[in-house]
């Protein structure tokens, strides 16, 4: 199975930042997305939403933290064929599981072209 070369679409269906700050809170989402291209875990998954949670209160956006939350454990699930589900660098339906040898080095291999640190 191989995983895709990792794109983000931002905050996907959600605004980047207020009206003020248009891309208050993209880095969030940027990061919680490379989390969910990777896939991985139910637990893992867990572990990012709340990531996006607490990285979006820390903006001071502490309601819209809590609305991006419900939306992430709502349409981010990995059994909608969508472009930003939990593991949607991998094949559709490639399922809630650990990431094995194999993938993690994949998935190195790929990092190297990304911008940022992960």
């Amino acid at each position: 199975m191989e995983i895709q070369e990792f794109h983000s679409d931002g905050c996907s269906i959600f605004p980047d930042g207020t009206l003020e700050q248009s891309e208050l809170w993209l880095d969030c989402c940027y990061a919680h997305d490379h989390a969910y291209w990777k896939g991985g875990s139910n637990s893992q998954r867990q572990e990012a939403d709340r990531d996006l949670e607490v990285c979006v209160a820390k903006t001071g956006e502490r309601e819209v933290a809590l609305l991006m939350l419900v939306g992430v454990r709502v349409d981010g699930t990995l059994f909608l064929p969508t472009s930003f589900r939990w593991g949607y660098g991998w094949p559709y339906l490639r399922g809630y599981k650990a990431l094995t040898e194999e993938e993690l080095d994949a998935i190195e291999q790929l990092q190297g072209s990304l911008p940022g640190s992960f």
